[in-house]
């Protein structure tokens, strides 16, 4: 699955030679976006998880649970925000709970409960 995190860096980096000024502005936008104070990183993160599911958009989705692990998420909280999306989002949504699970299984590996 990290194969997509490569994809994604990779896409970043031909993006900065070929579009700067573009890729540049998404990222300065993203990262005033982020830097809220109302909200912990790993409620951010949660939040994106959620969003990455209903985008349905595996890239997204590991992005997102690396991130949320790295900011102290645990895997019951990781996939209660995969539920939300599925909440909102329905079935489709639920299918992408799969991308979400080897995600955590790779960046998570405990398969124990809220650890």
């Amino acid at each position: 699955m990290s194969e997509h995190l490569h994809e994604v860096a990779a896409l970043i980096e031909d993006l900065k030679k070929r579009y700067p000024s573009e890729i540049n502005a998404f990222l300065a936008f993203m990262d005033k976006a982020e830097a809220g104070p109302a909200l912990t990183l790993r409620e951010k993160e949660l939040i994106n998880v959620g969003l990455a599911v209903a985008a349905q958009c595996v890239w997204c989705i590991e992005v997102h649970v690396k991130a949320a692990v790295k900011a102290g998420a645990t895997r019951d909280e990781i996939t209660e925000a995969g539920f939300m999306a599925v909440i909102m989002h329905g079935g489709p949504a639920l299918m992408y709970l799969i991308d979400l699970n080897r995600a955590l299984d790779e960046f998570l590996p405990s398969k124990s409960g809220g650890t």
